[in-house]
C-alpha cells in the first residue's frame, strides 16, 4: 500500500486510521463521562435511601431529636456556590463553542474559585454542627453527605482547574494555536473533555439540589 507511512514505532499509520483513532478517543471520552455519571448516580442513590428508611422508620423517635439540623447559612452558601460553579462551566461551554477563548477561561477560573471555597466550607461547617456523628439517623446520613459532597467539590475544582491549565500548556505546544479552535486531533481531545465535564457537573447540580433540599429544607 503506498498511502501507508512508518509512525516511530514502526506501525502503519493511514489518514483513515488516524481518524479512526481519534473518532474512538473521542468516544472513550463520552462513554467515561457518562459512566463517571452512573457511578456517582448509585452513590447518591444509596445516601438517599438510608436517608428516606431512617426517616420513615424512625425507631425509638431517634431519626431527628429536637428537630436538629446542619447550620442552614453554611448549607445555602455551598449550594449557591456549586451552582455557581456548574453555570460558569456551562456559560464557558458555550462562548467556548462561539470562540470566545478569553470569556471562556474567566469563566472556569471563576468556577475554580467558587468550587475550591465551597470545598472549604464544607469542611469548616463541621465545627458548627450541633449534634455528634451517632447521634441521630438524621445526623449520620449527614455526615454520609458532606463525606460525599466533599469529595464531589473535590472532583469538580480538580476537573475544572487541569482543564483551563491544559488549555495554557496546549497553546504553547500547538505553537501559539488555540487548542479550543484548532482542528488538530489534541485539540478536539480536547474539547470533547470539556463537553463531558460540562455534562457531569450540570449532573452534579441536580444531585446537590437534591441533597440540599434533604438536609436543609425538609
Amino acid at each position: 500500500m503506498t498511502d501507508m507511512i512508518k509512525n516511530d514505532h514502526g506501525m502503519s499509520d493511514t489518514p483513515e486510521e488516524r481518524e479512526y483513532e481519534l473518532r474512538a478517543h473521542i468516544g472513550a471520552i463520552w462513554t467515561g463521562g457518562r459512566l463517571f455519571i452512573g457511578i456517582y448516580t448509585f452513590l447518591i442513590a444509596a445516601l438517599a435511601f438510608s436517608y428516606f428508611y431512617l426517616r420513615s422508620s424512625n425507631n425509638g423517635l431517634l431519626w431527628r431529636p429536637d428537630h436538629v439540623t446542619a447550620p442552614s447559612d453554611y448549607g445555602w452558601t455551598i449550594w449557591a456556590l456549586t451552582i455557581l460553579a456548574v453555570v460558569m462551566a456551562i456559560f464557558g461551554q458555550s462562548r467556548l463553542r462561539k470562540g470566545s477563548v478569553g470569556d471562556w477561561r474567566v469563566a472556569i477560573w471563576v468556577g475554580v474559585a467558587a468550587s475550591v471555597l465551597a470545598l472549604f466550607l464544607q469542611i469548616w461547617e463541621y465545627q458548627k454542627l450541633g449534634f455528634y456523628p451517632g447521634s441521630s439517623g438524621y445526623a449520620s446520613t449527614f455526615i454520609g453527605y458532606s463525606v460525599i459532597n466533599i469529595i464531589t467539590l473535590a472532583i469538580v475544582a480538580y476537573w475544572l482547574e487541569t482543564t483551563v491549565a491544559r488549555s495554557m500548556l496546549m497553546r504553547k505546544q500547538l505553537n501559539n494555536e488555540s487548542p479550543e479552535t484548532s482542528m488538530l486531533a489534541t485539540a478536539q481531545a480536547f474539547r470533547a473533555n470539556v463537553a463531558s465535564m460540562t455534562y457531569f457537573l450540570g449532573f452534579v447540580a441536580l444531585a446537590c439540589t437534591l441533597m440540599f433540599a434533604m438536609f436543609y429544607l425538609l
